[in-house]
């Protein structure tokens, strides 16, 4: 009797505390609160003027519109833009905005840039140029010692040629007391040949 009232007790308490159990409340997964909304993109484009390098290679940026007059502050590089802000007077310079110079301004060469489309660039005065550190003099004693003296020289003088004295010859006519010079040679070639002729006669 006392073991049938034992399993009903047990029998029981397993029940109650099964039903318990059930009845706990299971905790649920909160998931993580996603934004609503869409995120804005940033679309700009550039407003203005401006210029794109066109040159394959780096370009040099100028203070002033002059490979000459005005030093390189800076570099663009092939396909890199740059807002335009106006043109030299003879337009074959462009003015630009360059950030970290003074002024925040430069120049590049306008045949190694293309210009935006519709661009409308103001002309602009060039600054001035810089002026050097140091002004060259130079010491008129210090000069005279580099200055070499070419002692002048007599011209040489000029003597009359004398008296161009032309040789007289005197005829073969008269040397010869009047006979012919080509007689003279005619008959000894005679003489000459008939020489020849008994010498030939005799050989044989």
């Amino acid at each position: 009797m006392r073991n049938s009232i034992k399993s009903y007790f047990w029998i029981i308490f397993l029940i109650g505390l099964l039903t318990v159990l059930l009845n706990v409340p299971v905790p649920q997964k909160v998931a993580a609160q996603q934004p609503t909304g869409s995120v804005p993109t940033v679309t700009s484009t550039p407003t203005g003027n401006t210029i794109k390098v066109t040159y394959p290679d780096q370009i040099n940026v100028r203070s002033g519109p002059s490979s000459y007059l005005y030093t390189a502050i800076g570099v663009l590089l092939s396909g890199e833009t740059a807002p335009a802000l106006g043109r030299s007077p003879g337009g074959d310079w462009i003015q630009i905005h360059y950030d970290g110079v003074p002024g925040q301004v430069g120049w590049v060469y306008a045949p190694l840039v293309s210009l935006s489309a519709n661009a409308n660039l103001e002309i602009v005065e060039p600054p001035p140029t810089p002026t050097p550190a140091t002004t060259p003099t130079i010491d008129p004693t210090t000069m005279y010692k580099f200055i070499t003296k070419v002692p002048s020289t007599r011209l040489p003088t000029f003597t009359p040629p004398g008296p161009l004295a032309i040789p007289t010859y005197e005829s073969a006519r008269a040397q010869t007391g009047g006979v012919p010079l080509g007689l003279i040679i005619v008959l000894l070639g005679l003489i000459g040949g008939f020489g020849a002729l008994i010498s030939f006669l005799r050989g044989r």
